[in-house]
């Protein structure tokens, strides 16, 4: 039986879409409410979207369209197969691509629905998954399910499965299924339960940390991180955050064109490791006001979700 939450939270573009087949478009810069950014669109048709999103399709291996089995709700399923710690951070990970693919279409207006796929959606170690998923940044699932409930659970056919590398799928599956390849803690101290004493906050650190890390890897290729780089994702994140404090006490400026049109194109991509960079690149750019450099941090910070306005007026 499928668990259900009472709230519903929540690279590439060389193929035309089929007639018939509505196509995904995500956009960071397509926002109708932003009104800070020369490349909004002031006057949007709800669930209308600007870039074509596209995953690497876990069948062959090739980039591909994400392609809506019905207008306006894109539809996500992650597979869970192993819990922590066996796992390690993957599950954690296959539930934050489903939180950015989220994140992306819903600031291109359309409705995203998630759901968490195990074998047993009662298992205690589901809780725990979702309890550290939660201090990730991660919005809770829209339902707790088995696979062949996800639709049902969910009100409609699935648009992506996400997958971890190696899953056996089946030939007739409906909607695209994207790889999360694995990923694993390299830091000293690591507990062998850590599904029971909770990963993210175990380790004395901004939880969020472990987020901005897993981010600064391809989603379909293996992570492993390391307590050094943890370290230093940790520190970036305070670096940030001290620096948008700082620039919010300035005129606000629009995001600047070239910025926009580099976050959009990532975004469309899933590119988070592009993103981060631009974000580096803005905070470095002496030619840039300080109001500006806000303005787009803040912006890509609704897609990243790593809180970075939380030193704001502190």
């Amino acid at each position: 039986m499928a668990m259900v939450s009472s709230r519903t939270w929540y690279g590439f573009r060389d193929q035309k879409p089929s007639v018939g087949h509505p196509t995904v478009r995500a956009s960071l810069i397509a926002s109708s409410h932003c009104g800070r950014c020369g490349s909004c669109t002031a006057n949007r048709t709800p669930g209308s979207l600007a870039g074509v999103l596209r995953l690497r399709d876990a069948r062959t291996g090739a980039r591909a369209e994400v392609r809506l089995a019905r207008p306006g709700v894109l539809r996500v399923c992650a597979h869970v197969r192993q819990p922590p710690p066996e796992a390690g951070l993957t599950p954690l990970r296959l539930l934050l691509v489903a939180d950015l693919l989220a994140r992306v279409a819903e600031l291109g207006g359309l409705q995203a629905l998630t759901a968490l796929a195990i074998d047993d959606p009662a298992a205690v170690w589901a809780e725990a998954l979702e309890r550290d998923a939660g201090a990730l940044g991660i919005h809770p699932p829209t339902a707790r399910t088995t696979s062949r409930d996800a639709p049902s659970s969910l009100g409609g056919p699935i648009d992506v499965h996400l997958v971890s590398r190696g899953t056996n799928l089946s030939p007739g599956l409906d909607g695209l299924p994207a790889v999360v390849d694995s990923a694993y803690p390299g830091w000293a101290g690591t507990p062998a339960n850590a599904a029971d004493q909770g990963l993210p906050a175990g380790h004395g650190r901004d939880p969020l940390a472990i987020r901005l890390g897993l981010m600064s890897f391809p989603a379909d290729l293996a992570a492993r991180m390391t307590g050094t780089e943890l370290g230093r994702a940790g520190e970036t994140l305070t670096s940030w955050r001290r620096q948008v404090a700082r620039w919010a006490e300035s005129p606000s400026r629009p995001v600047p064109a070239a910025a926009a049109e580099a976050a959009r194109t990532a975004f469309s991509d899933l590119d988070t490791m592009s993103v981060l960079g631009l974000l580096r690149d803005v905070a470095e750019d002496a030619r840039l006001p300080a109001g500006a450099k806000f303005e787009t941090y803040v912006y890509a910070d609704r897609v990243l979700g790593l809180d970075l306005a939380r030193e704001i007026g502190r």
